[in-house]
């Protein structure tokens, strides 16, 4: 790249400065903390960090997994208990790991997959599942 055309790259960002994260974590509302608990670590391995209380109650939960962090949160029925969960969301997370060994691990673990591994057009190997409210999850290899 010429120093003219980095110059302009520079300024094309610095007009206005685009907005730069550093770090993404999702939180959800669960119905049932103890069964999202169950499926996450236990099925799924992620690790937990924090478990948050209010009032005395288990409230929430900090899931790590690598890097990333999430939050699942019991659902405290204010907007109804038919609110449905999880419609139009898919997670997509890639690991250096195996996916095919991941993906058995989950079924051994009592979980069920919505698609097995498979070789995608862009080079990943990938699977998905869904959690216990609907929220979709895609695993993925590095591509």
């Amino acid at each position: 790249m010429s120093d003219e055309a980095g110059a302009t790259d520079a300024a094309e960002r610095a007009a206005p400065e685009s907005f730069r994260a550093r770090m993404m974590a999702a939180g959800f509302t669960v119905s049932d903390l103890e069964a999202s608990l169950h499926w996450y670590r236990d099925v799924v391995g992620f690790t937990v960090g924090e478990i948050f209380e209010r009032e005395g109650t288990k409230a929430g939960a900090e899931l790590l997994a690598g890097t990333i962090r999430m939050f699942i949160g019991q659902d405290d029925w204010a907007k109804g208990r038919d609110r449905v969960k999880g419609i139009g969301t898919r997670i997509h997370l890639t690991t250096a790991q195996d996916v095919d060994e991941l993906a058995n691990g989950i079924k051994a673990r009592g979980g069920s997959l919505d698609s097995e591994p498979e070789d995608m057009p862009w080079g990943a190997r990938a699977f998905s599942l869904t959690d216990p409210d609907g929220f979709q999850f895609t695993i993925s290899s590095e591509f």
